[in-house]
């Protein structure tokens, strides 16, 4: 068993769910019991380590190797720590067939061994950076609202690169989708089921709105492309509305997922949709559903450190992916970001989540390679 290997079993073994998906006080809520085992692991490596309280018994890990002479670069390695649930055989990690299964296994907690792993081994080698100064923060939350993220760039975190860890199958992702969330609601008047026509079905109103999402609007994203991330989506997720059969429906709700590309903002997603149900004749009020903004990601492929690291992992050019991360919020804090990181994103937040054991070391020595070029 390698030391990367042993260091993702014990993390799969401290269950770190994502209090959001939990009842209060879950045994297996937080990341407080990994926080504490990845700072016991930096610590005895020689690493200077700090926590960051970001929420009440949820705060970032951070580690630092200094290099051996004046910081003149900063290079952030930023995977996160908490995971989706899962029942509690999920956290006994069980290896077969060259395979790493278990809750986290991909997502991210292989990136959270395979990058403090490489900063480790690198702590104890003789091939310490001389002016590069090398942070490992451990985030909290990025499953529900990046608090962790969020916090380190409010804190004024400055670095120029950050390399986030997610599961990219060790190719290096310089532009992610943004994920927008919106509710619409209608309203309609209340009548009795037995004399419908005296009121007005907020319900059938709302039926016509998702046709057209689901439909008109569908088609008319299609018609506009990015050349690493192909077009925006939208995904009518959620719907509710009436009190009971014998009532005709005053008031409908839907929750739409609206996957949105570099330059789309917010403001401009509110403005197509109401434009589109205008022409429709239809109406609703559309309001936010997120906590926070998840912005797009787009990091210029031909920024130095981002060029030695795409050569480091043997590739000639970047890639997109559909998901959201952490690199969009580290980014918009003015840090270079890029993705990357072993495991398949097929994988996460699966029942029986697992990870190659070969890709996890090559992912540890990939990094390792990369952080040792550095001056």
């Amino acid at each position: 068993m390698t030391r990367t290997e042993k260091l993702l079993a014990e993390l799969i073994a401290l269950p770190s769910v994502n209090p959001a998906f939990l009842p209060p006080r879950h045994p297996n809520a937080g990341e407080k019991n990994v926080a504490d085992f990845l700072a016991a692991t930096a610590a005895r490596a020689g690493l200077e380590v700090e926590f960051q309280n970001v929420l009440p018994e949820r705060a970032n890990v951070i580690a630092r190797l200094l290099p051996r002479g004046k910081i003149k670069r900063t290079i952030l390695l930023a995977p996160h720590m908490d995971t989706v649930g899962a029942d509690g055989t999920k956290f006994i990690p069980q290896r077969k067939n060259g395979r790493l299964h278990g809750r986290g296994a991909c997502d991210t907690k292989g990136s959270v061994a395979a990058m403090l792993a490489a900063l480790c081994e690198l702590a104890n080698s003789k091939s310490r950076p001389l002016e590069t100064e090398i942070v490992f923060a451990g985030l909290i939350d990025e499953e529900h609202a990046q608090a962790g993220s969020r916090a380190l760039v409010k804190n004024k975190f400055k670095a120029n690169l950050a390399i986030v860890g997610e599961p990219t199958k060790l190719q290096v992702v310089t532009a992610h989708k943004g994920s927008l969330w919106l509710e619409l609601a209608t309203r309609g008047r209340a009548a009795h089921g037995a004399t419908p026509h005296l009121g007005k079905n907020a319900i059938h109103e709302m039926a016509r709105i998702v046709d057209v999402l689901e439909t008109d609007y569908a088609a008319q994203l299609k018609k506009k492309k990015h050349k690493l991330l192909g077009n925006g989506t939208v995904n009518v997720g959620k719907i509710s509305g009436g009190t009971q059969p014998n009532i005709v429906p005053d008031s409908c709700t839907i929750s739409i997922d609206r996957r949105t590309l570099p330059g789309e903002t917010e403001n401009s997603v509110r403005r197509e949709i109401t434009l589109l149900l205008k022409a429709k004749k239809l109406l609703a009020k559309i309001s936010s559903a997120k906590l926070a903004p998840a912005l797009p990601l787009e990091t210029d492929f031909k920024l130095p450190l981002v060029q030695n690291f795409l050569r480091a992992a043997n590739q000639t050019k970047s890639l997109g992916v559909d998901y959201f991360c952490d690199a969009a919020v580290l980014s918009a804090g003015g840090i270079p970001s890029v993705v990357f990181g072993p495991g398949d994103i097929a994988q996460a937040h699966t029942a029986d989540e697992w990870i190659s054991l070969a890709e996890l070391e090559r992912g540890k020595n990939l990094l390792l390679n990369f952080l040792k070029s550095l001056s």
